[in-house]
């Protein structure tokens, strides 16, 4: 009879160790709170509009060909893609510029920026793409559970390249002097929840996705994603219990036996946590299984949280892109207010995805969809409708002044989600959105670990522990933990 698996959530990493795991052979049975799939990854629809809630950068399609291989399938099973030109724009205190996929173009806007820059962007891009390669193969899918994984004949040989003891900022400053390349170039990092300062130059890597790889849009939205595990996963053979919210993870005999929630109780051979890890050790399991103490998560340093607003207008804007970063006011004064004294933003860069640019079916016919995010520091008091109701009318009113044009009277539908959803939604440790930030002391082994060191079958997967944040990373977590669980316990 063959072994049997809980995971508990199926969000992206969720999805990638079921797939994993049901491949090998074993039981496979997710239990998830919500009604569907893809966690914070979940999309809704309302008065004829339709909002990807969380991930809206599509960035590494290499990763998710790679997943998809692993199973006989390829991506365009699932869903297709489409690369955005321009990636994205930006838009400075002097004025928007728009980031295109091609290289040779990017060039000549480096250029007309700073003279010289292609050539050091060239440079720079080199390094990067070795980054990438050795980051992704020999670092990324890495369980992280003992410093003796590294030890391998390229990383010795490649140890100084790969900048793990050099901070991104340095890394950047060594290349470009313009303080607005320096910031294009530092952007990427963000997505990894962290300072460009408290960031290893490794990745680096990150901008190799960006430019290299570049920015795409599956059709229908970051969902298609979702929807496309969640059919392979049916494929395999996985069984989803929605509405399942889990209360409480049994434990006999240092092994997670039994996993219950407020209408039933299954028993397994393993538990898989793909849901918060603070959450499941600090609510699901009792003192004696914990592997960390309070004290060592209120250390951790997190990535941000946000502020969203899921936005419908009944008119089109004419001349807006699908992804528009707002730097058009400090970038280091809002990261200071993120990580060194987190209070909420007095003068906050944004984001805006409008995918109504792109496809069609996100909105009724004439009307625009949006998404605006605001970063904020995690853990933050003061969640209330008047605070969002302020951050919303002072993003609109730079909105309105970037476009030229009223956009307030347009709105037919609006929803925020911040902090307070966070927590009640997903059980977000500090509301944050992105998990733990990758800082150099919280890489690999020094990450929480993935492999519980109280209970022998208890697992983790996700944001919080191996390889960080991100969508990509999460597939990879979930795929590093199934190889952890079969090393184990055998297929």
């Amino acid at each position: 009879m063959s072994k049997s698996v809980i995971i508990i959530g199926s969000g992206f990493a969720g999805l990638s160790a079921a797939c994993f795991m049901a491949k090998a052979g074993w039981q496979v049975t997710v239990l998830e709170k919500h009604d569907i799939p893809g966690g914070r990854a979940r999309q809704f629809s309302e008065a004829g509009f339709r909002f990807d809630m969380g991930p809206s950068w599509y960035w590494m399609p290499d990763v998710f060909e790679r997943f998809f291989n692993q199973f006989g399938k390829s991506v365009a099973d699932y869903y297709q893609l489409k690369r955005l030109d321009p990636s994205y724009r930006v838009y400075w205190p002097e004025g928007p510029v728009d980031i295109p996929a091609d290289y040779n173009a990017l060039r000549t806007l480096f250029d007309s920026i700073e003279p010289g820059a292609a050539i050091q962007l060239d440079r720079f891009m080199k390094e990067a793409a070795f980054k990438y390669e050795v980051g992704i193969q020999k670092l990324v899918f890495k369980p992280g559970r003992s410093w003796t994984e590294f030890m391998d004949a390229d990383l010795a040989r490649g140890v100084l390249r790969l900048d793990v003891f050099n901070s991104m900022k340095k890394h950047v400053a060594k290349y470009f002097s313009n303080p607005r390349l320096r910031e294009l170039m530092e952007f990427p990092v963000l997505f990894l929840g962290a300072l460009p300062e408290k960031t290893p130059a490794l990745y680096s890597l990150m901008n190799y996705a960006d430019i290299a790889g570049g920015t795409w849009y599956p059709e229908k939205g970051m969902y298609s994603i979702v929807d496309g595990m969640y059919r392979l996963a049916l494929e395999l053979g996985v069984q989803f219990v929605f509405g399942a919210n889990v209360e409480e993870i049994i434990i006999r005999q240092n092994q997670a036996r039994q996993v219950r929630t407020a209408d039933a109780s299954f028993d397994a051979d393993v538990v898989i946590g793909g849901a918060d890890y603070h959450h499941i050790e600090s609510s699901l399991l009792p003192p004696s299984a914990r592997t960390y103490s309070e004290t060592y998560w209120d250390k951790r340093v997190m990535a941000p949280s946000c502020l969203l607003y899921y936005v419908g207008l009944n008119k089109r804007l004419p001349g807006i892109h699908h992804h528009s970063l707002f730097f058009d006011t400090s970038f280091s004064k809002h990261g200071a207010e993120i990580y060194s004294n987190p209070a909420w933003p007095s003068d906050p860069l944004f984001y805006m995805s409008a995918t109504s640019v792109t496809d069609d079916t996100v909105a009724p016919p004439g009307c625009e969809n949006l998404f605006l995010l605001i970063p904020v520091a995690t853990g933050l008091e003061g969640d209330n409708e008047e605070r969002r109701e302020y951050y919303f009318n002072l993003i609109m009113d730079r909105l309105e002044k970037w476009l030229g044009q009223s956009v307030r009277d347009a709105v037919v539908y609006k929803k925020s989600f911040a902090h307070s959803d966070f927590v009640s939604e997903y059980n977000a440790f500090k509301g944050n959105a992105y998990g733990l930030a990758n800082t150099l002391l919280q890489t690999a082994v020094l990450k929480p670990a993935c492999r519980s060191k109280k209970i022998r079958n208890l697992f983790y997967t996700g944001q919080l522990t191996v390889p960080g944040p991100g969508v990509p990373p999460s597939l990879i977590s979930g795929e590093v933990v199934a190889g952890e669980v079969l090393k184990a316990f055998g297929g």
